[in-house]
């Protein structure tokens, strides 16, 4: 083995050290690439070997082998590029070995030898620090989005005759500094405000439980009844992204390629995406596998507008993610886990005409259309969404005339302080939210008194609620009391928390 530098391997929000070997031996002029490398990396070659001629002419005199390890992991993507050039270099002299050793490299190469950009760069950057190696080699254009790992210089060269030079002692390129707080206090304002929602108090009481517990929430009501107005300022009444919960939303949308020409996710993500989007589409998937939409929501919020007309299996593979919290994929030789800890919001109409109760439009459904199109939500996948709220539509006169409501910061407010109770009340817990709370926490910090536990076992009974239902019941309740400030749950917390699940399959006898 003449030379060696070490890259990464995205495998989900994580990654892992790929060292690129080469040697060169007698023969006939030829670079062989083993390793298991995928159809990108090959691909690679091509460029690395039309890139090495702006350094040096007549480089590939000899058999070159190039070698990923370890070789039962496959590679994918063009990452790969900047340290096969490097290695290669080293291995003819041109790159001191010792210095290279120091470094972790990822960059994409194109044919004149410029860098470009990649995607998983903070997972690369993260990877770096975790293994013990000081230093990264990144594309510019992915300097700043690295740079938020501490702890390691960041290096962003605009070539590989740059990268060369640096790593040769003969470039003033300096290490890429980020500022932490400098990132997040750039946070975009809210577009959006609650103060223009008219009306709809129960639907924006709802709205602040959600957001104060975590819990799922869904809108019934027809078109035109502000639904979706509600769902998109969600977000703007949620608490401001920690550093921590920042750095993982931008992971998962750096390894999709959607940040664009941020460096950091500021805001709470919200994903919108549109009824005809596919079970993949929405869990993820892909060679090489990426995040689907409820991975990109993670830490923010995930609607769905006119939830009926979304595939069956596409709302059945929301089941089990919304339940633990995260997305497990796996595929014949690679599995890929990605975070989901989100709040869904889904919006749906009465009826397939949109106007079933509506006092102003007369429906055109007959029952059987009505119960069809019920029917397309599954009982486990309502069991679990913890408010059903229906939203009626109002008369434009009283549209008029009522007075703005409460701004979202003023709910913020009240979010935050109630979002600080349960996080001092779950001190330890990975997820503390209410909406995440266990069954053992259920018994402790969701006790009742005889009177409050009778009104629930009658309220299940009379609507057929499942055991999961009565446990969502619990956990609104218990976010319904850190609203107001209370120690434990009473009556009228409990009452408020029953009324919220009319969208049970099983009507009330």
């Amino acid at each position: 083995m003449a030379a060696f530098v070490r890259s990464c391997v995205l495998s989900g929000v994580d990654a892992s050290l790929v060292e690129i070997e080469v040697d060169l031996s007698g023969g006939l002029p030829k670079t062989v690439l083993v390793g298991l490398a995928g159809n990108a990396v090959r691909e690679g070659l091509e460029r690395v070997e039309i890139a090495l001629k702006t350094i040096a002419d007549n480089l590939l005199t000899s058999r070159t082998t190039v070698n990923l390890a370890p070789a039962h992991v496959r590679k994918e993507g063009g990452a790969f590029d900047l340290g096969m050039a490097l290695a290669i270099l080293a291995a003819h002299g041109k790159v001191p070995k010792e210095t290279l050793k120091r470094f972790v490299v990822a960059g994409e190469l194109g044919l004149d030898g410029t860098i470009r950009p990649i995607h998983g760069a903070l997972v690369v950057a993260l990877a770096t620090r975790r293994e013990g190696f000081p230093a990264l080699l990144v594309p510019r254009a992915n300097a700043a989005e690295a740079a938020l790992v501490s702890g390691i210089d960041v290096f962003a060269p605009a070539d590989l005759a740059e990268a060369v030079a640096l790593l040769n002692g003969g470039s003033d390129l300096e290490p890429v500094r980020s500022s932490q707080r400098a990132v997040l206090d750039k946070a975009p304002p809210e577009e959006v405000d609650l103060s223009d929602v008219r009306g709809q108090l129960l639907a924006r009481r709802a709205l602040e439980i959600a957001a104060a517990g975590g819990h799922n929430l869904l809108f019934i009501g027809p078109p035109g009844s502000g639904k979706t107005m509600l769902a998109r300022r969600l977000a703007g009444i949620l608490p401001p992204l920690k550093w921590e919960e920042a750095l993982e939303a931008t992971a998962v949308h750096s390894v999709a390629g959607l940040l664009g020409d941020r460096s950091l996710v500021t805001s709470r993500p919200i994903r919108a995406p549109h009824h005809t989007a596919s079970d993949v589409a929405m869990v993820g998937g892909g060679r090489p596998i990426r995040p689907g939409e409820l991975a990109l929501a993670h830490r923010g919020v995930l609607f769905l507008d006119e939830l009926p007309e979304f595939s069956a299996t596409a709302l059945e593979a929301l089941r089990q993610p919304l339940e633990e919290r995260n997305v497990l994929i796996t595929r014949v030789g690679q599995s890929c886990a990605f975070p989901a800890d989100l709040t869904l919001v889904a919006a749906m109409n009465p009826c397939p005409c949109g106007y079933t109760g509506d006092p102003l439009h007369a429906c055109t459904c007959g029952e059987a259309e009505r119960r069809r199109y019920r029917n397309r939500l599954s009982g486990p996948l309502l069991d679990r969404i913890d408010l059903h709220v229906e939203v009626p539509a109002l008369p434009w006169k009283d549209l008029k005339a009522e007075d703005p409501g409460e701004s979202s910061a003023e709910v913020r407010l009240r979010v935050v302080q109630a979002r600080r109770r349960q996080r001092q009340r779950r001190k330890r817990a990975r997820l503390w939210t209410n909406a995440a709370l266990p069954a053992r926490g259920l018994e402790k910090h969701c006790q009742l008194d005889t009177p409050s536990r009778a009104r629930l076992e009658m309220a299940v009974e009379r609507f057929g609620l499942s055991a999961r239902a009565y446990g969502r019941i619990l956990r609104v309740s218990r976010t319904i009391a850190d609203l107001a400030g209370h120690e434990d749950v009473g009556e009228n917390d409990l009452a408020e928390a029953i009324q919220y699940r009319r969208a049970d399959r099983v009507e009330p006898r």
